[in-house]
């Protein structure tokens, strides 16, 4: 049996591979994102540990904002002289670092990086553990003297001599560079700018007593831990916080993480829907195979052989498939990985592939997945392979289970797709966004494996009609082809089942992405009254001096400043929400228009004062007069009365989780030192907007970061950055599309093989080559455009609810873009004719007498 099994795997290889490719891209993406998310940890893991002091000292925070403030949390700098005291310390460092001020060179061009790396500009102090080293020029001295990094020195074409401009939080400032540092470990991406330590506190904290953090060194033999409790005992482990080497690397490792955990979810997105794709082609092949085999196996029952054996005898070469799709995939995914690892050194971080990283669990990963996922898609193929009779083997009919009824598939497929119905309604019916989310999930899951199960009995009325038109348009050769496609409706639903998955996902995609652009074109024109915005890329806060040079720019009228905190509110049901709000100037009505429940704008942003959204108010037991208390960055605290309650979906979401917001007063008072993060702008009385637009983009030609927008770029913004989850989810479908190729290929190919007696009648009947190619065509499309209707279909149900979701958000508008299901479905039939040219080809090459001959 094991000879038979080989010589079979040997005989068949050429089909085989083609499904081989399926577990090759699959186990590539899975071992491409281990290996190059492995690769940089260990990288940065280096980088921090090097680099980390024994015990750093730094501002207390237990509030992390989800967007920028433009406030630096400082320490006094005189903690550097009195921890120069404690037992243990060798040495003490003030470290004044500020991170995304923006700095331009001579002609206003960005000197920082565009890849969402940071520029960070900081004071020179050279130790044991710096990452950088002087290596032309000299140190900086005094306040107009700065060094510049190598990297970005090469990069924007800078050199000793050159002016920069640093747009610090306390004013804008002119360096010159007078000396250039290079790495000397793994360099992030990272933009740094060199300032001697009197200025970086004088220029950049706005005092010259304050510091971001103090670096302590440890005295030979002494243990970190025991110098950060020595430290904490001096300082108070409640006023500061205090870190070991270890601990501020692991904090640094924990915010890469989240780029990481990015790319590597994307990958494995990827992997999943090649794996999803992959078994319906591995199902389907085996299935043929077998089916074409039924008297093979018969003789070999006949011979002795019992069910347990052939069983046996279709797993093993399935695990043989697996084994060889997992270790070309396993190099494959190596070169992925190199591939990533040469795109982030392009885009400036500096990864070098000979450092690359492969794990134990990478190869275990490659190969648990491509075998596994070959193994289980085979299993039922085996099992039908094992209920051969010996009889078969003098049976004239080599294909086996054609005629079978769908009666089982029917009722599964019903009572499946009946709960997967009733989840979606759920979702559509539920006022909680939690349970309408964990519906919306469990109901595709539910509807698309009932629409798998059920295919088959959708085969015969669907592409009866989609067919309709075949004989009228092709004669004898589209009615034939038409009734190729009818002829085994389980094949031609595994099939199409392929195609069917990638379009289901692009249709729901779709629905929702066009919903979520309509709804934001809806609330921008309803909520947005100003002019102009003026903000910088993922609202990166700007320095004072930006908001007075547009307040002085001839043609502007009023100025609504917009500032983001981090804050937790203690609610009067007992929970603790941590969330951002946004503050705003008394005149916000005249550039915004807010839907309140209760109160206005002016009992929002009044002294004390604070706003939320209505929903989240009632859902936490909150009513106007309520007090809240409120903590703020640096452990700050205070009580503010609630003043008014917004409709969000009305209000355009002015903040995040509960739409929280208040006066400016209250985060001067509380968060002071913060930076304006959006400007809203309307001309002066007489001045045009489109006049207004010229003055303004000069005033800010210094500050290339802030970008002036009217409401139709504003609209533009939100669609680009949608447009960037479309795209994911467009790669995502030309990947299901090249495996649903091969498994179109595939089917063909063995369709031929399988009818190969019947072609050669045809053709002796008078068939030419030209209408047989034509015939295995046109069967192809009628399968792909059937995978297209039902996957759209399913698509479109799903974006639908998945809209009903983003309804209880605010987003409240649908949109179907039928232009692009449009398309999609002619992409398929053009997919169909590609997917059928090699099998069409070959059949059309059969020799007449040799086919008819054909055993």
């Amino acid at each position: 049996m094991l000879k038979a099994t080989l010589r079979s795997f040997l005989a068949h290889k050429g089909r085989l591979l083609l499904s081989a490719l399926a577990i090759v891209l699959s186990v590539a993406f899975v071992a491409g994102s281990l290996i190059f998310s492995d690769t940089v940890t260990r990288t940065f893991d280096r980088l921090f540990a090097s680099t980390a002091a024994d015990v750093t000292v730094e501002p207390k925070n237990d509030l992390k904002s989800q967007l920028p403030t433009g406030a630096t949390e400082t320490v006094p700098a005189s903690l550097a002289d009195r921890l120069a005291e404690v037992d243990g310390v060798a040495a003490t460092h003030v470290d004044a670092s500020v991170e995304n001020a923006p700095v331009v060179d001579s002609a206003n061009k960005s000197v920082g990086p565009t890849t969402g790396a940071p520029t960070i500009v900081t004071n020179w102090q050279i130790t044991e553990r710096s990452p950088v080293k002087l290596t032309s020029g000299h140190e900086p001295h005094g306040s107009g003297e700065a060094l510049l990094d190598a990297d970005t020195a090469d990069k924007k074409h800078l050199g000793i001599g050159d002016t920069l401009t640093v747009q610090a939080q306390p004013g804008s400032f002119k360096v010159r560079i007078v000396g250039i540092a290079t790495f000397t470990t793994t360099n992030p991406g990272a933009a740094l700018i060199f300032l001697d330590t009197p200025t970086a506190q004088s220029k950049l904290l706005g005092a010259s007593d304050v510091a971001t953090s103090v670096s302590v060194d440890a005295a030979p033999g002494v243990d970190d831990a025991v110098l950060k409790q020595r430290v904490s005992a001096e300082l108070g482990a409640r006023t500061y916080d205090v870190k070991t080497a270890e601990e501020q690397a692991k904090s640094a490792a924990a915010q890469l993480g989240g780029f990481l955990d990015v790319i590597k979810y994307v990958m494995l997105g990827f992997a999943g829907i090649a794996v999803l794709v992959g078994i319906f082609l591995i199902v389907n092949t085996f299935s043929m195979l077998i089916a074409q085999r039924t008297r093979e196996l018969g003789l070999l029952r006949a011979l002795g052989a019992d069910r347990r054996q052939v069983r046996r005898s279709v797993l093993t070469e399935a695990l043989l498939l697996g084994l060889v799709g997992s270790t070309l995939g396993l190099a494959a995914g190596i070169g992925l990985a190199v591939g990533l690892i040469k795109l982030m050194t392009a885009f400036g971080m500096n990864l070098k592939s000979t450092e690359m990283v492969i794990g134990w669990p990478t190869p275990v990963a490659a190969y648990v997945v491509g075998v596994g996922v070959t193994y289980v898609a085979a299993y039922l193929p085996a099992r039908r392979a094992a209920t051969v009779s010996p009889m078969a083997a003098l049976s004239d009919a080599e294909v086996a289970g054609v005629g079978r009824p769908l009666r089982v598939r029917a009722v599964v497929g019903g009572v499946v797709g009946a709960a997967g119905a009733a989840a979606l309604a759920g979702c559509a019916a539920s006022t909680k966004t939690s349970t309408a989310a964990s519906l919306l999930g469990l109901g595709v899951v539910l509807t698309l494996i009932a629409t798998v199960i059920a295919g088959p009995l959708l085969v015969r009325p669907v592409i009866r009609v989609l067919g309709g038109a075949f004989p009228a348009i092709f004669g004898p050769v589209g009615r034939m082809s038409q009734r190729n496609a009818l002829r085994n409706p389980r094949r031609t639903g595994a099939t199409a089942a392929a195609l069917m998955v990638g379009l289901a996902l692009v249709g729901g995609m779709s629905v929702a992405s066009a919903s979520m652009s309509k709804s934001f074109d809806q609330q921008i024109d309803k909520t947005l009254g100003a002019d102009f915005v003026l903000q910088n890329a993922n609202f990166v806060p700007f320095s004072h001096e930006v908001t007075d040079k547009v307040r002085a720019t001839e043609g502007v009228g009023l100025v609504v400043r917009q500032r983001f905190t981090p804050v937790a509110v203690r609610l009067p049901d007992g929970k603790r929400v941590e969330t951002t709000a946004s503050a705003y100037d008394p005149q916000l009505d005249e550039v915004a228009h807010i839907t309140y429940a209760q109160g206005d704008t002016a009992a929002a942003l009044g002294d004390g004062h604070i706003a939320m959204d209505a929903k989240f108010a009632e859902d936490h037991d909150v009513r106007v007069g309520s007090t809240i208390p409120v903590e703020f960055p640096a452990g700050r605290r205070t009580e503010l009365t609630v003043g008014a309650l917004t409709d969000q979906a009305g209000s355009g979401g002015f903040g995040m989780q509960g739409g929280l917001f208040f006066g400016f007063g209250t985060i001067e008072k509380y968060v002071p030192g913060g930076q304006d993060s959006s400007l809203y702008v309307n001309a002066a009385p007489g001045t045009a907007p489109d006049r207004l637009r010229p003055p303004l983009e000069k005033t800010l030609e210094p500050y290339p970061q802030v970008q002036v927008r009217d409401q139709a770029d504003y609209k533009k913004l939100v669609h680009d950055q949608i447009a960037v989850l479309l795209y994911l989810v467009y790669a995502l479908l030309g990947l299901a599309i090249v495996i649903a190729v091969l498994g179109v290929v595939n089917t063909l190919a063995l369709s031929v093989v399988e009818r190969t007696r019947e072609i050669g009648l045809l053709r002796a009947i008078g068939l030419g080559r030209r209408q047989l190619r034509r015939m295995i065509r046109l069967e192809s499309v009628v399968i792909a455009v059937f995978g297209a209707v039902l996957g759209l279909a399913l698509g479109i149900i799903w974006g639908v609810c998945v809209q009903q979701v983003l309804a209880l958000q605010g987003m409240e508008a649908l949109a179907i873009p039928w232009t692009t299901i449009v398309a999609v479905v002619i992409g398929s039939a053009v997919v169909g004719i590609v997917a059928a040219l090699l099998p069409a080809l070959r059949a059309s090459r059969m020799n007449v007498l040799a086919a008819i001959a054909h055993e």
